[in-house]
């Protein structure tokens, strides 16, 4: 298995409260906001604003980079509690290529309380790399009081809902489409073969493949289109062992243009 090495060459450690600016010179702020409330599940969207060229990352950073991650154990009333990733972009370095957002992104997150007749606090102690020539850990704390109302007054976290990529049965006529998985773990040229028809074009389309138990895919590179203009992507698994991924369920996020994502399942 492959690890990925992240160098932090400067450190700042900020303590945020909800809707304060990070430090100076920290180069990011982040908010937790109330959204809808919905079936009984209470919604709150974790905003995240980068200085101009700065970034973060998405659950699997790619070559490079850690994830964000959330402990959300001190929360009160809360029965669970499910971040979800919008769509994310490929960034380019110079020695790797990393996953994740740009100038802003907002992680919308589902509440589901124990009590819905009781207010839900939420209490987030949350780790993230920021980077751009540099890369800064950063400690965000922060906390939220929804009551059992609800909160009132717009929100963004809906139109940040509709950028998570959707699963493919649920897919939208306009959503790329899963056409298949092509796996070839022996010889001296293991890889994986992503078929994928994107209806709204496959200009700036994107692959990116997760599996589990810590067992890293490497970045997809575009081939030729296939028959019928169906685009094809390859993992190069020469860099890793591939036997880690026998009998493995993979994620596979599938990114068209215009922000439509899907996302599918794969067992290999």
């Amino acid at each position: 298995m492959q690890r990925r090495q992240f160098l932090f060459a400067a450190l700042g450690l900020p303590a945020l409260t909800l809707a304060a600016r990070a430090g100076a010179g920290q180069h990011y702020a982040v908010r937790l906001i109330g959204g809808e409330t919905q079936n009984n599940i209470w919604r709150a969207g974790l905003d995240i604003t980068l200085d101009e060229g700065w970034k973060t990352f998405w659950r699997m950073p790619g070559d490079a980079g850690v994830p964000p991650m959330f402990d959300w154990s001190k929360s009160i009333n809360t029965a669970a509690i499910t971040v979800l990733y919008p769509a994310p972009m490929r960034m380019e370095e110079a020695a790797a290529q990393t996953v994740g957002y740009k100038k802003s992104v907002m992680f919308p997150v589902e509440v589901k309380p124990l009590d819905p007749a009781k207010p839900v606090v939420l209490d987030l102690q949350m780790e993230l790399g920021i980077c751009r020539d540099i890369c800064i850990p950063g400690e965000v704390q922060l906390s939220l009081t929804i009551p059992p109302s609800g909160l009132s007054g717009a929100s963004p976290v809906k139109a940040w809902l509709e950028r998570v990529p959707r699963p493919q049965p649920l897919r939208g006529a306009g959503d790329p489409e899963l056409k298949g998985v092509t796996a070839v773990l022996e010889g001296p040229s293991p890889r994986l073969l992503v078929e994928v028809a994107f209806p709204g074009g496959a200009k700036d389309a994107d692959v990116f493949i997760e599996a589990p138990d810590g067992v890293y895919v490497p970045m997809t590179k575009r081939l030729p289109d296939g028959p019928g203009g169906v685009a094809r992507f390859e993992a190069d698994l020469s860099r890793i062992d591939a036997h880690d991924l026998k009998g493995k369920r993979l994620v596979l996020t599938l990114i068209g243009n215009g922000g439509a994502a899907t996302e599918a399942i794969w067992q290999l």
